[in-house]
């Protein structure tokens, strides 16, 4: 009968997830805690007469502990994007902003507005623009003035310019 080593009869296989639960898992992907599971079921399963070589478990624990780092690297790397994000929304306020939104038509066109306050939202920062009651992305943001300072009148879009097919504008929300 073959040994599963991430079963355990021991009750070691039922080591506490050290992965973030709240995202989908592909299962395609091993993980740190696939890999401990592994490297636990490979020393509860060796034979006894002819144990692993203490070196490559060292090996193994150095691989590990090189994974580690580097999901605990792209944590920290999406955390100050995010941030970052977060700090350029904020930095909008009280600014005049060009963006683009979508009309009663389902067309694509280019307003301006002052930015009065920022929304933050489980979709991420919300812009909220004087006279507009719909929510502004700042991934929307075409042309921004800054504070006190009136964009000249040949800089605002006009009623109606900038309508385009929303097929042709590409997406960065995507």
């Amino acid at each position: 009968m073959p040994l599963n080593p991430t079963d355990s009869t021991t009750g070691a296989g039922n080591v506490p997830s050290v992965m973030d639960a709240t995202k989908p898992k592909d299962p395609t992907i091993l993980g740190k805690d696939d890999f401990l599971k592994l490297l636990i079921g490979q020393m509860q399963n060796q034979d006894p007469l002819n144990p692993t070589d203490g070196a490559q478990y060292m090996q193994q624990m150095t691989q590990f502990s090189i994974l580690e780092q580097i999901t605990n690297l792209g944590q920290t790397t999406s955390a100050a994007a995010s941030n970052e994000y977060d700090q350029n929304a904020i930095a909008l306020i009280g600014k005049t902003i060009s963006y683009l939104r979508t009309d009663a038509d389902g067309k694509l066109t280019t307003a301006s507005g002052r930015v009065e306050s920022v929304k933050f939202t489980s979709a991420g920062p919300q812009l909220t623009i004087t006279g507009d009651s719909s929510p502004v992305l700042p991934v929307s943001v075409l042309n921004v003035w800054g504070d006190g300072v009136a964009p000249a009148p040949d800089e605002l879009p006009r009623e109606g310019e900038g309508e385009t097919d929303p097929d042709s504008v590409p997406r960065t929300d995507a």
